[in-house]
C-alpha cells in the first residue's frame, strides 16, 4: 500500500471538496445579491428616465403651443396693421401725404417687428429652459447616485 506524503501539493488528500463547495456557494450568493442590487438600480434608473422623457414631451408640446399662439398673435397684429394702413392709403389726397403715411407705417412696422421678435425670442428661451430642466435634473440625480 502506498503512503500519501503530507508535503505533496498535488496530493488529492489535501483537497477538501466541502470547503470548496462552501466558498463557491458564498461566491454565488454574493454574485446573486450584487446582480439583484444592480438590477434594482437599473430598473429605478429606467423608470426615472421614462418619467423624464414623458415630462420632456409634455413640456415640448405645451411650449410649441405657446410659441404657435405667439406667432398667430404676431400675424394677426401685422394683418390688422396692414389693413388699417391700406384703408388710410385709400383716403390719401396728395403724393406728399402718401409718402408721409408710408414712411410712418414702415417706421412703425420696423419697431413692431423688433418688439415681436424679442417677444418670440423670450418665449422660445423660456420654453427651451423648461424643456431642458427635467433632463438636467435627471442627469444631476444620476451623477449623484454614481458618486454615492
Amino acid at each position: 500500500m502506498a503512503t500519501v506524503k503530507k508535503d505533496d501539493v498535488f496530493s488529492t488528500a489535501a483537497f477538501d471538496p466541502s470547503k470548496f463547495s462552501e466558498s463557491f456557494r458564498d461566491f454565488a450568493e454574493k454574485g446573486a445579491a450584487q446582480s439583484k442590487e444592480a438590477f434594482a438600480k437599473l430598473k429605478a434608473a429606467t423608470e426615472e428616465a421614462g418619467k423624464t422623457v414623458e415630462a420632456t414631451v409634455q413640456t415640448a408640446q405645451a411650449g410649441s403651443v405657446e410659441i404657435g399662439l405667439k406667432a398667430i398673435d404676431v400675424l394677426r397684429t401685422n394683418a390688422e396693421s396692414s389693413l388699417a394702413h391700406m384703408e388710410a392709403l385709400l383716403r390719401v389726397k396728395s403724393v406728399a401725404e402718401l409718402f408721409e403715411l408710408q414712411t410712418a407705417f414702415i417706421r412703425k412696422q420696423a419697431e413692431v417687428t423688433v418688439e415681436q421678435a424679442k417677444s418670440i425670442q423670450d418665449t422660445t428661451k423660456k420654453v427651451a429652459e423648461k424643456l431642458a430642466k427635467p433632463t438636467k435634473d435627471a442627469a444631476e440625480k444620476a451623477m449623484s447616485s454614481f458618486k454615492a
